[in-house]
Formats: C-alpha cells, structure tokens, sequence
C-alpha cells in the first residue's frame, strides 16, 4: 500500500507542474481574439475622407514633366546650399549707403 501511495505522489508532482505550465498557453480572451484589429482598421477608414478618390479625380492640368522636375530640382538645390544671412548684431556697417 505504501508504495501506491509514492507512486500517486510522483504522478502528482509531476503532473500539476506540467498542467501549471500549460495553462499558460491557455488564451482567456476568445471574444477579444476573434475582434483583432478592428479598432485599427476603423481607425484608419475615419482618417480616409473619400476612399475612392482616386477613382474620380482628375489630374491636374498646368505643369508639364519638364517644368515639374526643374522646379523639384531648384527645390532641392536650395537646401543644400542656403543663402547666406547677414549678421543679425551688425546693423547698417558696410552697406555703402552712407552720407558724406
């Protein structure tokens, strides 16, 4: 009888760890897990005005490619090398419109 006894113990001990283990895996949220997503996905549609815009707008008229890309370019030139600005401290020193 002693040894049935120990051999409950061990099943035991071995079994409740195993069970504490895996209850783990065990999701407790089935309704939030079956609604994933959706507040983002409503989220994003209230940022979209119009979702088909793209289907009826038209394309603007007035620039063409070449004028387009000149103007993006100067755009670009013009941030990597600014005009310089005059000193803000130094007021009317050197600009050659003084009284004589």
């Amino acid at each position: 009888m002693k040894h049935q006894h120990f051999a409950f113990a061990r099943w035991t001990a071995l079994i409740v760890p195993v069970c504490a283990a895996l209850s783990g895996c065990m999701t407790s949220t089935p309704i939030w897990d079956a609604h994933i997503g959706e507040a983002l996905k409503s989220v994003t549609q209230a940022q979209i005005i119009d979702p088909h815009a793209a289907e009826h707008a038209q394309a603007a008229q007035g620039v063409d490619g070449k004028a387009a890309a000149s103007a993006m370019n100067t755009y670009d030139k013009s941030f990597q090398q600014p005009v310089p600005t005059p000193n803000a401290f130094v007021i009317g020193v050197g600009s050659g419109g003084g009284s004589q």
